[in-house]
Order: structure tokens, then sequence, then C-alpha cells
């Protein structure tokens, strides 16, 4: 009985390990232990001042609140940059006057993620995402924060998991 338990203990040992590490977050911790944040430039129609800034620092809180690497200004072993490529309002929902009822702020950002230490992770991709709201309020003040603050919570997490996650 006793040769079955350590059986069982070695052989949980041995799976946890050729496992790799993972942390809770799905986070696979290879070999890379810096990031960097280059900026993101606002290159859309419509232009709202200060969101490139704000999305560089959401993406860099993100990782940093979710992995141990270090952000660093060069040289990193993970880069991420991009531009900021649509910023736009589109009613969604009519009355019956034929007026918008809901409008629909979208924000959609290119990124190209490389990865120093394995070029096969690379990758330049679109990732979008929207905020709903009434359409008699004004997008200004407290609604454009809240609207922004959704659309790259959403945003820098798809970005987060592509680059970062083995699901």
């Amino acid at each position: 009985m006793k040769k079955l338990g350590l059986i069982l203990s070695i052989f949980s040992v041995l799976t946890l390990v050729s496992c790799g590490i993972y942390s809770f977050t799905g986070v696979s911790q290879g070999d890379e232990e810096t990031f960097q944040v280059n900026n993101f430039q606002n290159t859309a129609n419509l232009i709202e001042p200060g969101i490139e800034r704000t999305f560089k620092l959401n993406l860099q809180d993100l990782i940093q609140s979710q992995t141990n690497l270090t952000l660093t200004n060069n040289n990193g072993d993970l880069i991420f940059e991009g531009e900021i490529i649509d910023y736009y309002i589109a009613p969604m929902t009519a009355t019956a006057q034929n007026t918008a009822a809901q409008n629909r702020l979208t924000i959609a950002v290119q990124v190209r993620f490389y990865n120093t230490l394995d070029p096969e992770k690379n990758f330049d991709r679109r990732f979008s995402f929207y905020y709903d709201y009434p359409a008699g309020q004004q997008l200004i003040g407290s609604t454009l924060d809240t609207a922004i603050e959704q659309i790259y919570d959403r945003i820098t997490q798809d970005i987060f998991n592509a680059a970062l996650t083995d699901w």
C-alpha cells in the first residue's frame, strides 16, 4: 500500500513538472523576463485626444498585474506596438420617429506583437470592441470615460490572451 502511495506521489510530481510552469491566469511563463509597450499612434479618422496614451497605460497595467514580467523601455523580450485605427460613433437602434435611440462607439487597435525569444508567437492583428449608450447622451465627460474604460478593458484583455496565454 505504501508503494502505491509513493508511485502516485512520484507520478503526480512528474506530471506537474512536465506540464511547465503555469499561473492561475493561464499565462505560460517561458524564458521571457521583460516587456515593452511602444507608443500607439492614433490614426483614426475621428481623433479623441489622449486615448492613445490611455490605451498604452492600460495595456502596461494589465500585463504588470497579471504576470511577473518587468516593464522596460527598450530591448524587451516581448514587444507590443501598433496604432488606434478606428474610433467612430454609429447609430444602433431607431425610434418610431426614425431617430437614433442608441449609439455605439467602436474603437479598433492594430497590434503588432513580437516575442524576441520565440518568433513563432509573433502576430499582427486587429482588436476592437464597442460601447452602446443612449442617443440622448453626449459622449463627453463621465460617459466618454466609462465608454473608453470598458472598451479598453476588453481590448487589452483580448491582446493579453492572444500574446501571453496558451488557451
